[in-house]
């Protein structure tokens, strides 16, 4: 917050206002992300499908006293040993912004806080444990990503995109019966699936009962692992990723079945191949693990079932952008409106910046900052994060330093022996300056 009043020149003035923009619910969050998510269909065909993502993260705090803040699994510890922090959860939704070269960008549209209620103390009493098993369900993260798949849907459908068809992929953390037997219409979800599931047929017609219950599963299918490891022949499909092109091997199985889904999903299965790497020119050859992938519609084409998928790991992008470039999660807040709305607008400012960077240099990156000696000179698939808030520093900042033309920054200094100290300019180390 105070970073946020000294970057505006407020550092002087009563700062009142300012926080109880946060603490009591006077900012719109919601309208302005519904204002990126607008803003991201006018750039789709009117046809094409919605490719959302969702995940959560975790903002690690300190504070014994602050709404939300409990001891959860720290994600980034070793398989070996688990480690806990205390920390804040957020549920994050973001979109796919397409591109021209088409590797397309996720973009936020959603970032809520989702906390677990206090956990009780071993004594008390059995109506207070009945009273806490009501708001410890409806806080369970999967009913949290089922809520707002919800939201985003009907979100869509209010704003005349109901014949859109929206695709949300996810990991295995929410690929269960929570989020998978609440799907909204036209929603397609795509999600990880573990190797040793139990999928099952579609009930074969003949051995269908004349009287009583009729049979809502068939026979039990083959688990992914084992489809993997069959007889059958790999489909090749040529697949690009960032701007990586490789022939990808895939298996796909349709008509099954899952009781986490219900007895009215019928889903497809694709098994994607270990991809084969080598950690140096001479090292010998490895392989990643394979990928399970079940989706909701078995018609689906499985190119856009693996390309919706591969998106996903474009959020971890964003999550680590939003934490080391723009601070989210570094406000000293203790509000509990203002411990949900800060981290959102700063998540709301990086989803503006994203789009603003798309539409100003779709065409060209001519107007760009030249790029410092270190960078390789080959343009890269996209422009990053860290080069757009150079560019926004420069355009904002370089009225009031007098500047028009940044080419001059790239200008070969001549090469002395003992130059002179502190020769750098100013204007340039303000530009290009790291938050």
């Amino acid at each position: 917050m105070t970073g946020l009043l000294t970057t505006s020149g407020s550092q002087f003035q009563d700062w009142t206002a300012s926080y109880r923009l946060f603490s009591q619910n006077r900012l719109p969050v919601e309208a302005i992300f519904a204002v990126v998510r607008r803003a991201l269909l006018a750039q789709l065909p009117p046809h094409a499908p919605l490719c959302a993502v969702l995940d959560d993260s975790l903002l690690r705090r300190s504070g014994l006293r602050t709404p939300g803040v409990a001891w959860r699994r720290d994600p980034l510890g070793p398989r070996f040993q688990t480690n806990l922090v205390r920390a804040q959860r957020f549920l994050q939704t973001s979109l796919a912004l397409p591109a021209p070269d088409g590797s397309p960008r996720l973009v936020p549209v959603a970032f809520r806080h989702a906390p677990t209620p206090a956990k009780l103390s071993q004594k008390a009493s059995a109506r207070e444990q009945q009273l806490y098993r009501a708001p410890a369900r409806a806080a369970r993260l999967s009913q949290r990503a089922s809520e707002q798949i919800r939201d985003l849907r009907t979100a869509l459908d209010a704003e005349a995109s109901s014949s859109r068809l929206l695709l949300v992929a996810f990991d295995g953390g929410y690929t269960n019966q929570t989020v998978l037997r609440n799907l909204p219409p036209n929603t397609t979800a795509i999600g990880r699936l573990r190797k040793d599931a139990h999928l099952l047929l579609r009930p074969h017609p003949p051995t269908q009962k004349a009287r009583g219950r009729r049979r809502c599963y068939g026979a039990p299918a083959p688990t992914p692992e084992q489809v993997r490891t069959d007889d059958s022949p790999w489909q090749t499909l040529p697949f690009t990723h960032h701007g990586t092109s490789h022939p990808l091997r895939f298996k796909r199985r349709t008509a099954l079945m899952w009781r986490a889904a219900g007895p009215h999903q019928v889903l497809q299965l694709i098994v994607i191949a270990p991809l084969a790497y080598c950690l140096r020119k001479s090292s010998k050859l490895l392989y990643r693990d394979p990928a399970f992938l079940i989706c909701t519609d078995e018609k689906l084409d499985p190119r856009l079932i693996i390309e919706s998928y591969f998106q996903r790991w474009d959020i971890e992008v964003n999550f680590r952008e939003e934490k080391t470039l723009l601070g989210v999660g570094q406000a000293q807040v203790r509000c509990p409106r203002s411990v949900e709305t800060a981290p959102a607008l700063t998540v709301a400012s990086y989803a503006l910046l994203l789009l603003a960077t798309q539409q100003a240099f779709a065409a060209s990156r001519h107007a760009l900052l030249p790029r410092p000696k270190w960078i390789p000179s080959s343009p890269s698939t996209r422009i990053s994060t860290q080069q757009a808030i150079h560019q926004l520093r420069a355009e904002v900042w370089g009225r009031g330093l007098g500047l028009h033309n940044f080419s001059g920054f790239a200008s070969t200094l001549r090469a002395t022996t003992k130059p002179e100290k502190l020769s750098f300019p100013l204007a340039s180390a303000v530009c290009y300056a790291n938050p």
